[in-house]
C-alpha cells in the first residue's frame, strides 16, 4: 500500500501549498453542497467523491495548476463547448491555482457524470 493511500482528504489538502490549498478547499465545499450524500475519500491518491461506489468528481493540486477529474473522458468531451478557456486532456480539466472553478460549471460536470452513471 502506498503511503498516500492511508492519507485522509484533510491531510492531502493540508499538504498542498497556497494558493492551491485554498482553491481546492473551496472546490471541496462546492462538491459537498452539490453531492450531499456522496462518500468522500482518496481515489487513486487524490480526493474524490463517490456515489454508489463509483467516482463522480475528483480534484488535485499540481505545481502550476489544479485539476478536476470527472472520472470519465466522455464528460469533458460532452461539455467541450462550456470549457473554453480551460486547458484539458482526455480526463483532466486544468484550472488556475488561485481561481476555483465556477459553481455552475462544477454542477454541470457533476450532472453530466451522474447522468452517464445512470445510463
Amino acid at each position: 500500500m502506498r503511503p498516500e493511500a492511508r492519507m485522509t482528504v484533510d491531510e492531502y489538502l493540508e499538504a498542498a501549498p497556497e494558493p492551491q490549498r485554498s482553491t481546492l478547499r473551496e472546490l471541496r465545499e462546492t462538491l459537498r453542497e452539490i453531492l450531499p450524500g456522496a462518500v468522500e475519500g482518496l481515489y487513486y491518491g487524490i480526493p474524490a467523491f463517490e456515489v454508489d461506489g463509483r467516482a463522480v468528481a475528483g480534484y488535485a493540486y499540481h505545481k502550476h495548476h489544479c485539476g478536476y477529474y470527472p472520472h470519465s473522458e466522455a464528460v469533458l468531451a460532452r461539455l467541450a463547448g462550456e470549457l473554453d478557456g480551460y486547458d484539458r486532456s482526455k480526463g483532466t480539466l486544468r484550472f488556475r491555482v488561485d481561481e476555483p472553478l465556477p459553481r455552475a460549471l462544477v454542477a454541470r460536470l457533476v450532472e453530466a457524470r451522474l447522468a452517464e452513471l445512470d445510463a
